[in-house]
């Protein structure tokens, strides 16, 4: 039986801000990166709302595998898809959801920085206390474990009964934005 987990749900109102405040930051900091490389699975919606909203159109992806559970992980993240393009001189920003204990993105930051890349930032929406690795640039720290809004039915499902039934959730900034929510309480009582 796993210890009691504190949950956090975004909606996907609040991402959107999120990555609106992290592309003012971005911008701001006259960083143009000439692509951005998603950490698959994490990472993919993410990098595409920076996509739209920095205006750059390349993008690729690196995959790791390293979760096996809610809060359970292999020993060590592995690489199971290098980066496909090349990035040689390139300026990069690297996106994943939550830089939770870092392991992931140092992974893919030693892989792209083989690469002889120009420059190499990180972009995560949140932060995690026991990260190893700090992004340039995140929106919000938490200790929590993330519900994001494109996993709730996988996270439901691996869900014990037990901790369906005493799940701690962040509540939603608006009534009118609690689609996620919702959606969540169904899938759990399924």
């Amino acid at each position: 039986m796993r210890e009691s987990i504190e949950y956090e749900t975004p909606t996907w109102n609040q991402i959107h801000k999120m990555i609106i405040k992290q592309s003012e930051e971005i911008l701001s900091d006259k960083f143009t990166p000439d692509i951005i490389i998603s950490i698959t699975r994490g990472g993919w919606v993410p990098a595409r709302l920076l996509s739209d909203l920095l205006e750059i159109n390349n993008l690729a992806t690196i995959r790791i595998e390293f979760y096996l559970d809610i809060a359970k992980s292999r020993k060590k993240p592995i690489l199971t898809q290098k980066i496909q393009i090349p990035i040689k001189g390139k300026k990069i920003l690297l996106v994943d959801d939550v830089a939770d204990t870092g392991e992931s993105l140092q992974l893919a930051k030693n892989h792209i920085l083989q690469k002889e890349v120009e420059e190499l930032r990180i972009a995560t929406i949140y932060k995690k206390p026991q990260s190893k690795t700090n992004p340039d640039y995140y929106v919000k720290t938490t200790k929590k474990w993330i519900i994001f809004p494109w996993e709730i039915k996988e996270t439901s499902r691996k869900l014990s009964n037990k901790e369906k039934k005493s799940i701690k959730t962040e509540e939603s900034e608006s009534k009118k934005d609690n689609l996620t929510k919702k959606l969540f309480k169904k899938l759990l009582k399924e």
